[in-house]
Parts: C-alpha cells; sequence; structure tokens
C-alpha cells in the first residue's frame, strides 16, 4: 500500500510544486518592480483563483466518480464522467466569457483596489480571461487522469504548461519590457498548451473507451443530475473556501500597499506547503475512490491511515524548512529592503501553519474519493462561520498578526471539524 501511495503521491507533489514556483516566479519578476507590481500580480491571481477554484469541481467531482468506476471496473461510467465533466465545461467557459466585465468589476470592488493598482490589475485581468475555456478544460481533464489512477499524465502537463509559463513571462518582461500584461499573456499562452497536450495524451492511452461512449447515456437525466448534484456540493464548500483567501487578500488591501505585498509573499509559502500535502490528498482521492468503488473496506481503511501518516510528516518538513530556512527563501521572492524588513516578523506564521493545516487537506482527498460531497459542504459551512466570527472577535489591534491568526485558526478548524463529522457519519 505503501508503494501505491507513493506511486500516486510523488507524481502529484512534484507537479505540485510546480504550481507554486510559477506564482513564485511571477511574485520575484514583479518583486524586481515595486511593491505595487507585487500586489498587483498577487491579486490578479487572486481574483482568478476565486473564480476558477470555485469551479474546482470539475477536477474533484471528475476524480472521485471516475475512481470509482475504475473500481467497478464500469467502462461506460468511466468515459462518460469524462463527457459530462465537459458539458459542464463548455457552458461554464461560455459564461465566464460573456460576463467577463461585471465579473471583473465586481471583484476589483470586492478587493478594495484603487489608484495605479486597479489599471494594472484590470490590463491582468482583461488578457487572462481568454484562458477560461483551456483552464477548465484541464480541470476536467486532470480529475479524470487522477481517477484513473494516473499521476504521471498530470504531472507532465502540469510541469509543461508551468515551464512555458514561466519561458513566456520571462521573455515577455525582460525582452519587450512588458510588466503585468507579460505574465498574463504568458499564463494564456501555457493554458492553451495544456490543453491541446491533455487531449494528445488522452488519445495516446485512452482512445479504447471511446468504444464505450452513449451519446443518448450522456444525456440521461438521472445520471446527469447526479453528476451536477455531486459537483453542486463541492462548488458550495469551494466557493467557501476562495471567499476565505479572498476576504483575506481584501482585508490586506485595507492595510495597504505595503501589508498587502508582504501577505503576497507570505501567502507563497503557504502554496508550496498546500501543494506539497496536497500530493497525498490526491493519492487519497483515487485510492479511497478505487477502493470505494470496489467495496475492500480492508485497503480502504489501510490507505486512509496511510495517507496521514504520510502527509503529517511532510507537512512536519515544510515546518521545519520554514524554520531554518525562512529568511532566505523569503529573498527569492524580491529584492526590496523595505518588504523584506517588513516581511520577517511573520515568517513564524509559517512554521506553525504546515502543521496546524495538514489535516484538512488530506480529508478534502478522502472525501472526494468517498464522493461525500454533502459532508464537505456541510463541514465548510462550520468552518467559514467560524472563520468570520473569529476574525471580527480579534482586536483590530493586533494588525496583520491578527490576520494571520485567523486564517491558521480557520485551517486548523477545518481539520478538527472533518475529523468529527468522519467518525460521527461517515466511518467505514
Amino acid at each position: 500500500m505503501n508503494k501505491e501511495i507513493l506511486r500516486l503521491a510523488i507524481p502529484n507533489i512534484i507537479s505540485n510544486v510546480s504550481v507554486p514556483l510559477l506564482s513564485t516566479v511571477d511574485t520575484a519578476l514583479m518583486g524586481r518592480l515595486s511593491e505595487t507590481h507585487i500586489g498587483a500580480v498577487g491579486i490578479g491571481a487572486m481574483i482568478f483563483n476565486f473564480i476558477y477554484w470555485n469551479f474546482g469541481f470539475l477536477r474533484m467531482g471528475t476524480t472521485g466518480m471516475t475512481a470509482q468506476a475504475f473500481g467497478r471496473n464500469d467502462r461506460s461510467a468511466i468515459i462518460l464522467t469524462l463527457g459530462r465533466a465537459f458539458l459542464v465545461v463548455l457552458a461554464l467557459a461560455f459564461l465566464v466569457i460573456v460576463f467577463q466585465y461585471p465579473l471583473g468589476e465586481v471583484s476589483f470592488s470586492l478587493m478594495n483596489i484603487s489608484g495605479t493598482q486597479l489599471d494594472l490589475v484590470r490590463e491582468y485581468f482583461q488578457i487572462r480571461i481568454w484562458a477560461a475555456p483551456a483552464t477548465l478544460g484541464l480541470y476536467a481533464m486532470m480529475g479524470w487522469f487522477f481517477g484513473m489512477q494516473n499521476a504521471t499524465y498530470p504531472l507532465i502537463l502540469t510541469i509543461v504548461i508551468n515551464v512555458v509559463n514561466i519561458i513566456f513571462s520571462y521573455l515577455f518582461i525582460q525582452n519587450y519590457g512588458m510588466e503585468v500584461d507579460g505574465v498574463a499573456w504568458g499564463t494564456v499562452i501555457a493554458q492553451y498548451v495544456g490543453i491541446v497536450l491533455a487531449f494528445f495524451l488522452f488519445y495516446k492511452k485512452y482512445s479504447h473507451y471511446v468504444d464505450a461512449y452513449q451519446r443518448a447515456a450522456l444525456l440521461e437525466l438521472e445520471a446527469l443530475k447526479g453528476f451536477l448534484q455531486v459537483n453542486k456540493d463541492i462548488f458550495i464548500r469551494t466557493f467557501c473556501l476562495t471567499f476565505a483567501f479572498g476576504f483575506f487578500y481584501s482585508q490586506s488591501s485595507k492595510g495597504g500597499e505595503m501589508v498587502l505585498a508582504v501577505n503576497v509573499i507570505l501567502l507563497q509559502f503557504l502554496n508550496w506547503m498546500s501543494y506539497g500535502v496536497d500530493g497525498f490528498a490526491y493519492a487519497s482521492e483515487s485510492l479511497v475512490g478505487k477502493y470505494h468503488g470496489a467495496n475492500n473496506v480492508q485497503k480502504l481503511k489501510q490507505t486512509i491511515n496511510l495517507n496521514f501518516a504520510w502527509g503529517m510528516g511532510l507537512g512536519v518538513l515544510f515546518s521545519l524548512m520554514y524554520w531554518i530556512f525562512g529568511v532566505s527563501i523569503l529573498r527569492l521572492f524580491t529584492d526590496q529592503p523595505d518588504v523584506i524588513q517588513q516581511t520577517i516578523p511573520f515568517l513564524y506564521w509559517m512554521i506553525i501553519l504546515p502543521i496546524l493545516s495538514t489535516p484538512c487537506y488530506i480529508w478534502d482527498g478522502i472525501y472526494i474519493g468517498l464522493t461525500a460531497s454533502k459532508a464537505m459542504r456541510d463541514t465548510m459551512l462550520i468552518a467559514i462561520a467560524l472563520y468570520l466570527l473569529t476574525f471580527y472577535l480579534v482586536p483590530s489591534s493586533w494588525g496583520n498578526h491578527g490576520l494571520w491568526l485567523v486564517l491558521v485558526l480557520f485551517l486548523l478548524a477545518r481539520g478538527v471539524i472533518q475529523t468529527f463529522w468522519y467518525q460521527w457519519k461517515l466511518k467505514v
């Protein structure tokens, strides 16, 4: 079982770590310009995270359903799950493109952006929005590959996408004098390269599944309703999660450009940790779904226990790394002395964060594998209520330390609530 977990987790960790590597490069490129540029790209990226994370059900729901169909060896359900996912992709991408103007203006208002920074964020948004069809399509394709117990293809896709993104962003900024528009165009180009590669990989290995495809079954009402129901609950859960981070960014903006720049950099530390630990969360999605679909309770319990052990071990390693090398890592993000000086006092939050937050990431993977979407929704609703309550109880005089306290407690509360909920309602 350990070998099976690592076979899925290691490629996921490598591919996941390349995702914050991209935002790290973007932050570093902007960090050579000014704190205004750092904040603009950070907020612009957060707006798209808010939009796209809310559509993360395209990956998560597809993974859980495909993994269970894989465990049952149901070829028709395997390919129809992908087909239904792409029906949703096409509808959502159309809506995002059509309603891009109000979507952007509402986002700018909610993030408390003004002045020069608003112009930079708007420029970034108006370019990157055109990557929506490719980005959403990649969510569906990667989720399906994970459900098929294939972590290699998502690894290839993620690395290629991020390498292309980094190369083009660097060239646009360093060679052509572009700023935030260079970062945005780099992302758009990389996403379309990724979706073309995803289709190529699918037909290279899985084209025989198309034989089991049935057009009438694709639109079969009850099956489509079940697909949408699972994804609706995951959407609500993910909306709450992105709201929590969007709220954090919004409150950071109220603190001024320096506080925003500090928190954009510190969130890169959180991203590195979360994407690393998510390697074991993704392994949980695939294996829990497979053994749940095969009704193998012994293997199901074993994979849950071992994924927790591996995940917590990696979380401890991140804490040690941030403790020992925190300041050195910080200097990778910016060479602005004032930004560095203002960020150092908050590094201790990065030391405790991995240990306290890792359980909620592993539980997410387990719940997805079980397709326990209602439980994901309900536990998140409780956690977000506690998050907002804590924010308004923490004295405003605590400043940015208060913001980080609230965020860390939110992630800790998610893990605790998920643990009790599993013991109470889901335990197998």
